[in-house]
């Protein structure tokens, strides 16, 4: 698809590489191994558009001033037909390029050509990656860091698709382990008590103490009358188990659809217990000599598997010794392997069985000890878990209402869970406010998103949408219609807030494609809060009813091109571009 700053950004090199060519040619430049004219957008407008640094990289080897050669190239330059309007020398050397108006033309016939596939690229076309984001204990309800982390799996998982990855979302279910084990006994611990009295029974102390657990207890004993019963307390483990699971899951599932979020899979750890999968993979680590027994467990070699890493990183020995490395149980003395166990053997699933080039996992920031663990032990399976597995670490959350600090729910008096959340703001507002960048602590101020002015961000988008659906409803109420693409005179737009208008539409693409590459969907937030701007400002500074047709037609079309992009932003973040508000 079309990248118009990049179009002008190659336009500019060749011109410039065009220019030396023809300078070394009439021998105005000596002739050097120079290959490529680096070109950026200067941050301040004032020195263009577009510039090169051309000449200051070019110096030593053409050992000339870069102020000599920027005027040479200058001097050899046909602009003639291309995207530029004039070049100019500036500062040490460097050669600034003004647009004319052929880009804007061309930036807005993109948008209108593509419609709402424009931004969207092949970047990663072929590759297969999966990206595997909340992942909630099943055992309660999804709590504000889960809220967080769907939105930013969700999203750069459309990011990404949209750069043209094969993208898959998951959600890895913890159905085994220490933590289904005290979610059995408390859901039995509250089913005995209510059967024979809160005394009767006493409560594990690590036993889960949430109401939920209470419900759950309540829905078990209505299912099973003859609770207790002559049965064990173990003999009842698995059914309190299943029973809790079957009620909770769909329950999340539900949750997260009502979030906007549908997964391609749900995996569930169990699965690898029951297929022999983590006992294979600990007997593999065992083969390549990664592991050892002790007190009765079997041990990963943690600390010699991250050592080596670190020291192919370029690490220094005395530095290592200092971090403390330790090394990990697989398998304890009891024959129960460890969550750690599982994790390698899923994480073994995703690349070796499943073949995925990449996989992405959102976890919060309290799990970055175990980063470089999954990665090493990746690594000592010949997976190279360093290569392709991202973790991508997300900050806490701090809800607030209008300044003040929220802990608990105003409708339950606990802690808020998404639910919770959901039914005190709207879906696309939690939506906006946690697509927010990861490695940063948010503040999410319940207060503001739910506020219908300006000083809500995702009120002040979809506003800019809804503002511009009524103007092209209202307008071709009058006989103005929004031109067909390529109909309309887009050189009559000259003005400055229709330039910078449409210098944003330009910008859309990149901005897709460093979402996905710094893996941070917040990208597209900033970007949507700026088109927004640039359009409330077009708006105020270029009239259109009271214009001569040609320049209202073009005025129209243009503001019908930022409707088209501003949707494609708000539709990629899984929003809402409302055309009445």
């Amino acid at each position: 698809m079309t990248n118009m700053v990049q179009n002008a950004k190659d336009q500019a090199a060749a011109l410039a590489m065009a220019a030396y060519r023809a300078a070394a040619g009439d021998g105005s430049l000596p002739r050097a191994e120079v290959h490529t004219a680096p070109v950026e957008v200067p941050r301040d407008a004032a020195n263009g558009d577009f510039t090169t640094t051309f000449a200051l990289a070019a110096s030593k080897a053409l050992r000339q001033p870069p102020r000599t050669i920027a005027q040479a190239l200058l001097d050899h330059m046909d602009l003639e037909g291309s995207f530029f309007a004039s070049a100019e020398i500036a500062g040490p050397g460097f050669l600034n390029f003004r647009l004319g108006r052929k880009w804007y033309e061309e930036v807005c016939a993109a948008v209108e050509n593509e419609g709402a596939d424009y931004g969207r690229s092949d970047a990663l076309k072929g590759q297969k990656i999966m990206v595997e984001f909340v992942s909630a204990n099943p055992t309660g309800p999804m709590h504000m860091g889960n809220a967080r982390g769907g939105v930013l799996g969700d999203t750069l998982a459309s990011v990404l698709s949209a750069c043209g990855a094969e993208v898959s979302r998951e959600f890895y279910v913890n159905d085994a382990g220490h933590q289904i084990d005290k979610f059995a006994r408390s859901i039995y611990a509250r089913a005995m008590q209510l059967t024979l009295g809160e005394d009767a029974y006493a409560f594990p102390e690590d036993g889960y103490q949430g109401d939920d657990i209470r419900e759950l207890a309540r829905g078990f004993l209505t299912k099973n009358e003859g609770f207790p019963g002559e049965t064990s307390e173990g003999d009842w483990m698995a059914a309190m188990a299943e029973y809790g699971l079957s009620v909770n899951l769909p329950k999340m599932k539900e949750d997260l659809r009502r979030y906007k979020i549908e997964y391609d899979t749900w995996f569930y750890e169990s699965s690898l217990h029951d297929s022999g999968a983590v006992a294979e993979t600990a007997e593999l680590l065992t083969k390549a000599g990664w592991t050892y027994e002790k007190d009765g467990a079997l041990w990963l070699k943690t600390a010699a598997i991250m050592r080596e890493n670190l020291l192919k990183a370029g690490k220094k020995e005395k530095d290592i010794e200092k971090l403390d490395l330790k090394d990990d149980v697989l398998r304890r003395a009891n024959g129960f392997y460890t969550y750690f166990a599982a994790d390698i053997a899923y994480h073994r699933n995703k690349f070796e069985t499943r073949g995925f080039d990449r996989v992405i996992n959102i976890w919060g920031a309290d799990h970055h000890g175990h980063v470089a663990r999954l990665k090493g032990a990746l690594d000592a399976l010949g997976l190279d878990g360093t290569g392709k597995l991202d973790i991508v670490l997300m900050q806490l959350v701090k809800l607030l209402r209008d300044g003040e600090l929220v802990k608990m729910s105003k409708r339950t008096g606990k802690a808020i869970s998404l639910s919770d959340l959901l039914d005190e703001v709207p879906v696309d507002a939690a939506r906006w406010f946690f697509n927010a960048k990861p490695d940063t602590q948010m503040d999410f101020d319940l207060g503001l998103a739910v506020r219908e002015d300006s000083e809500n961000p995702i009120y002040y988008v979809e506003y800019a949408h809804a503002r511009i659906c009524s103007l092209v409803e209202k307008l071709a109420g009058e006989g103005l219609r929004v031109p067909a693409p390529g109909t309309a005179d887009l050189s009559l737009l000259t003005a400055e807030a229709e330039e910078v208008l449409i210098k944003q539409l330009a910008a859309w693409p990149d901005t897709i494609r460093a979402a996905a590459k710094n893996y941070d969907p917040s990208h597209v937030n900033r970007y949507l809060m700026e088109l927004a701007g640039c359009f409330h400002r077009f708006y105020t500074a270029c009239h259109i009813r009271e214009e001569a047709p040609a320049l209202a037609s073009a005025r129209l079309r243009l503001a019908d091109d930022a409707r088209i992009v501003l949707r494609n932003g708000l539709k990629l973040i899984g929003v809402d571009a409302p055309e009445h508000m």
